[in-house]
């Protein structure tokens, strides 16, 4: 049971709304008429997620549905009651879809390995598909923040890439169109609000749970940031909205080999320009007389 004072939780409410509502904003991830499918997980993101988006669907300037669905992978232990029993009390419309991506994931991959990639992309694939069935026009997942800025470090420090976890993503096929509602949320806020609501978390065994997920290193290494500097994540984020192609380095995105100069007109003075002075060597011989004469005859004129 959280402590959470009322006042502070309804702050912690409005600032979670506030967030989502603009990320929604920004990158038009919710438009009318949508059919907007959640993946609901069982943890902490997108029962948050889904509380949110429902909160903010009866106020929005927009008409747009909401269907919870989940995906029993089957792996051993997973309480299968816990969602249906959740989203029955909710009355919302669901679904449970059902496929034992697990035994495949053991199957493949050796044990003490990494199982998430598999498993993501099992999961994926199975969820794009279930979403043009269903007719769903955006497929809503409940990444926040901290985990856009983790798969940023992650892309750069194992795959030699900057490209992060956007906001919002066509599939590589383009049938689907992906959301991230809570990308602008910050973990700590999830957390605090997910205990508060008490919601029936179902741990994961498969995934993001594995102590030597590369992953978990990112998440100590920002923790450690954050220790220093609690705006570290922030000041990340928003670099990652203010791209400079042309301070960076790829030929692909900038056109660096067509550049030229291009001196037309007159010159605007530079800051600090006049207080510089110039000491000069090596200069061609027959130029140094006639530009100390005319520097001579320039000093006698004044």
């Amino acid at each position: 049971m959280s402590s959470l004072p009322k006042l502070e939780f309804n702050k912690l409410q409005k600032r979670l709304r506030r967030h989502t509502g603009q990320a929604i904003e920004d990158y038009k991830m919710i438009e009318e008429g949508d059919r907007v499918m959640v993946c609901l997980s069982g943890g902490k993101d997108s029962y948050t997620m889904l509380d949110i988006l429902m909160n903010l669907q009866k106020s929005a300037p927009v008409k747009f549905e909401l269907i919870a669905v989940n995906m029993d992978q089957k792996q051993p232990g997973y309480p299968e009651h816990v969602l249906p029993d959740y989203l029955d009390a909710l009355g919302i419309e669901y679904y449970i879809v059902n496929k034992d991506t697990y035994s495949i994931v053991k199957q493949k991959i050796p044990e003490g390995k990494t199982t998430c990639g598999l498993c993501s992309r099992l999961r994926r694939g199975t969820l794009y598909a279930f979403a043009e069935e269903i007719g769903a026009t955006k497929i809503a997942l409940g990444h926040h923040k901290d985990d856009i800025v983790q798969t940023l470090f992650l892309n750069m420090f194992y795959g030699s890439r900057l490209s992060g976890m956007p906001p919002k993503l066509l599939s590589d096929d383009k049938r689907n169109i992906v959301i991230r509602p809570l990308a602008y949320c910050r973990e700590t806020d999830i957390e605090a609000f997910a205990a508060h609501k008490e919601f029936p978390i179902i741990p994961c065994n498969l995934c993001g749970s594995q102590e030597n997920l590369q992953r978990q290193n990112i998440r100590k290494m920002l923790m450690d940031w954050e220790r220093v500097d609690g705006s570290r994540i922030e000041k990340i984020f928003s670099s990652m909205q203010n791209i400079a192609p042309s301070q960076m380095a790829d030929s692909n995105l900038f056109d660096f080999a067509s550049l030229t100069i291009d001196r037309t007109g007159e010159r605007k003075e530079y800051e600090f320009d006049s207080t510089q002075t110039i000491d000069a060597g090596g200069l061609p011989s027959s130029s140094q007389p006639a530009e100390r004469s005319n520097f001579i005859e320039l000093t006698e004129l004044r």
